[in-house]
């Protein structure tokens, strides 16, 4: 029965999309048949798909969809023309290397769904249990990836959703004597309550130390609230998710249903457009912090990877930074800069158990704003080992011959 499943799940083509030489596959996974909840998948394989992990993608809000974000616009293969109908090819996607999964989690988010409306109030822990269920049956329908590694990845508020579904995996491994799943490790961008205290630091310092990481839109202090509020202020209009650039739009292909019929997509009708993120979830738990689970996942022995855009004030490098220390490990290799194609990447710091990255010029969708660096990293993280810490090569002998010139010109002028 999985098997017809996998097949009726096959896309022969999206509409507009440029031709490919590996498969692709999307569609529901039954988490709870009693009260009709079904989480939906895209699922892009490798070219060579037999030697290579699988690694699953979330996305954050909460509320916000795999699919339309970190597929359509972030990691995936296609990317939206500006026409909204057709796509182009992302020659920088992360199925280069691994079999990518994005999920739409939890119910309620894109183009998942539940039969009964009180599932959309939701949390944590449902989400996590949901999850949970989805990969356990989607490895039924997909057996080949049953025994593969796992890696999970995700950005902002799924620096909950990783850590929370990797504890579960490895309790369920532990209890059952079996490992059902089998996690390699996870990498995850972090969210703290400042949001844009990353530009103002000086209203970051004190709260930061306090309180490292709050989700404000819980049951925000007042004390959380009021550095807020004074760093909107002070950092003034901008685009908080790349504090360098305009604003930007994209068009939504997701929503034209041609588009979902290929997708096997939207089969309740269910009523309304698509949306990036969700309005119609609500949230009930979420702990303050997630440090002390990552702490005990990084005593696990499974990779732990934090990354952060330097140019990103949702989830600002300095807070990130600030974090680190609570999960109280040792250094082993000290902050040195990381390179892609003979250019700084970024700049990483590698502690015992778990590894701080940074992306130079990256703003929040980290595989959107720099699509060649994401993938060097990603890379290296599946691999288990650092980012090259090579010479800029050329373009540093480049940038000393300008400045010889430079310091010739003044020199000239000065006599």
């Amino acid at each position: 029965m999985e098997d017809g499943l996998k097949k009726a799940d096959t896309i022969k083509k999206l509409p507009g999309q440029p031709h490919v030489e590996f498969d692709q596959y999307s569609g529901y996974v039954t988490v709870d048949p009693k009260a009709g909840r079904a989480l939906f998948y895209y699922f892009t394989e490798a070219k060579d798909p037999s030697g290579k992990p699988l690694v699953l993608w979330l996305n954050g809000g909460p509320g916000c969809s795999s699919l339309g974000n970190g597929a359509m616009t972030e990691l995936g293969p296609f990317r939206v023309n500006p026409d909204g109908k057709t796509l182009w090819y992302n020659k920088y996607a992360w199925n280069n290397v691994a079999n990518v999964l994005f999920l739409e989690s939890p119910a309620g988010v894109g183009f998942s769904y539940s039969n009964t409306s009180s599932d959309y109030v939701t949390g944590d822990r449902k989400t996590a249990a949901d999850s949970y269920t989805f990969l356990v049956n989607w490895l039924e329908r997909f057996p080949e990836y049953k025994t593969r590694d796992l890696y999970i990845t995700g950005e902002s508020y799924a620096g909950h959703y990783v850590p929370q579904l990797a504890d579960l995996i490895l309790q369920n491994n532990k209890i059952t004597n079996h490992t059902v799943i089998n996690l390699k490790g996870i990498a995850i961008s972090m969210q703290a309550c400042t949001i844009i205290t990353g530009l103002v630091l000086s209203y970051q310092m004190k709260f930061m130390k306090e309180l490292p990481r709050i989700a404000i839109f819980k049951s925000p202090s007042v004390a959380c609230t009021a550095y807020v509020d004074q760093a909107d202020k002070a950092a003034g209009n901008i685009y908080i998710y790349d504090i360098y650039a305009p604003l930007r739009l994209c068009p939504c292909i997701l929503k034209h249903s041609k588009v979902q019929k290929a997708l096997h997509a939207n089969v309740t009708g269910t009523p309304g457009p698509w949306a990036g993120c969700s309005d119609i979830v609500h949230w009930q738990d979420s702990p303050d912090t997630v440090l002390p689970l990552i702490k005990e996942l990084m005593a696990t022995g499974i990779g732990v990877w934090i990354y952060s855009g330097d140019t990103d004030g949702i989830v600002p490098v300095t807070t990130t930074k600030y974090s680190m220390p609570k999960l109280g490990s040792l250094i082993k290799t000290p902050w040195y800069p990381w390179y892609s194609q003979g250019e700084v990447g970024g700049y990483i710091v590698d502690y015992q158990n778990v590894t701080f990255v940074t992306i130079r010029g990256a703003g929040h969708f980290v595989p959107s704003y720099k699509p060649e660096q994401a993938l060097t990293l990603f890379s290296s993280f599946i691999e288990g080992k650092l980012p090259q810490a090579t010479k800029a090569g050329t373009h540093g002998t480049v940038g000393g011959q300008a400045f010889i010139f430079l310091k010739y010109k003044l020199l000239s002028a000065s006599k």
